[in-house]
């Protein structure tokens, strides 16, 4: 099989200097927030996963196919066009959160929100709790 080299890798990029690039300064107030909440529910530190992700934690996942690798286990980015947190929106308790978050889009893994002023700020916390204490109860996903 062949091996893989992901991009999404921890390194020791400055958290505070990348959020600090951002503009507008709404994008950038939003980031400090979102790290302080994640911050206060992980008890750990933050750390740059690749270029562009915040993250905490870490766990080891291995697919049936032999890929395997280590990702973070809450994280965030402020990308140009939306704020995306890496959250498991699929856990049933988080499903049923959705309705009340706000104006929100969701993918596979994630949760897209513009503004922190579009969303229910305590039910995002409580979706992260959620992810968090899931992803430290299971030691991440079998895949």
């Amino acid at each position: 099989m062949a091996k893989y080299d992901l991009k999404t890798k921890v390194n020791e990029i400055s958290v505070e200097d990348f959020l600090n690039s951002f503009e507008p300064e709404q994008k950038k107030s939003d980031g400090f927030k979102i790290l302080q909440m994640m911050q206060v529910i992980a008890g750990e530190e933050e750390k740059m996963w690749g270029t562009s992700i915040i993250g905490f934690g870490n766990y080891h996942y291995k697919y049936e196919s032999g890929h395997e690798g280590d990702m973070l286990k809450i994280g965030f980015s402020p990308r140009k066009a939306s704020l995306t947190l890496y959250i498991s929106i699929n856990l049933p308790q988080n499903q049923n959160l959705l309705e009340n978050l706000g104006k929100h889009k969701s993918g596979k893994g994630c949760l897209y929100i513009n503004k922190l002023s579009d969303i229910n700020e305590s039910v995002l916390r409580e979706m992260i709790q959620n992810t968090w204490n899931h992803m430290n109860e299971k030691q991440g996903y079998k895949y």
